[in-house]
C-alpha cells in the first residue's frame, strides 16, 4: 500500500520549508491530512513533537504566531517537529543542518541523539565529522556506488577502503 508506506517516511530538507501559517497550523496540517481532527490529540502531537525537537521552550506561548518569523535554527527544529508529528517510522533528513550557526546545528544534533532511539533516522550529514558524531551506522558512497557501510566505529576509527579512509581522513571531499 503505497500510502501507507509514505505515511511510514517522513522527509527534512536542507533547506527549512515552514507553510504559510501560524507554528500550530504547520505542526496539524499533515495530521488533518491524515484525518485527524480531534483537538486534544491534535495539541498532544503538536507539544510532543516540538518537545522532540527541542523548540517547545521557545515557542509555546507563540504558536498562534507566524512560522515565518522564526530564526533559520527554529524553522528547521519545526520542519523535523512537524515530521515528528506524524510519528513516522523513518524520518529522511537531507543536510539538515548545512545553513544552521554552530549553536542550532548542536541543538539539531542532540535531538536526533534522542530520536534515534525511537525512529530509524537516515541522514545525509552536513560533514564527516557531524556523521562521526550522531551516526550509529554509517555508509560511504562515492558516484553512486557504496564504497563501504560499517557501524560508526568501523567507518569512522578503521576503515576497511582505502577510498573510505581517504575520505574520512579529509584527503579529498
Amino acid at each position: 500500500d503505497v500510502t501507507r508506506l509514505r505515511r511510514s517516511i517522513s522527509m527534512v530538507f536542507a533547506i527549512p520549508t515552514p507553510l504559510p501559517g501560524t507554528i500550530y497550523e504547520n505542526m496539524t496540517y499533515g495530521l488533518e491530512m491524515a484525518g485527524m481532527k480531534d483537538r486534544a490529540t491534535l495539541d498532544e502531537r503538536v507539544e510532543r513533537g516540538l518537545r522532540q525537537a527541542a523548540l517547545w521552550d521557545e515557542v509555546k506561548d507563540r504558536l498562534d504566531k507566524s512560522a515565518f518569523a522564526l530564526s533559520g535554527g527554529q524553522k528547521q527544529r519545526l520542519c523535523l517537529a512537524r515530521s515528528l508529528a506524524l510519528e513516522p517510522e523513518v524520518i529522511l533528513l537531507d543536510n539538515p543542518t548545512s545553513g544552521l550557526d554552530p549553536i542550532s546545528t548542536a541543538t539539531v544534533e542532540n535531538s536526533l541523539t534522542e530520536l534515534r532511539e525511537q525512529y530509524t533516522i537516515v541522514m545525509v550529514p552536513h560533514s564527516v565529522q557531524q556523521a562521526a558524531r550522531v551516526a550509529d551506522r554509517a555508509a560511504f558512497l562515492l558516484d553512486g556506488e557504496v564504497i563501504e557501510c560499517g557501524d560508526r566505529q568501523q567507518i569512522f576509527l578503521d576503515p576497511q577502503h582505502e577510498r573510505t579512509n581517504d575520505y574520512v581522513t579529509g584527503r579529498f571531499g
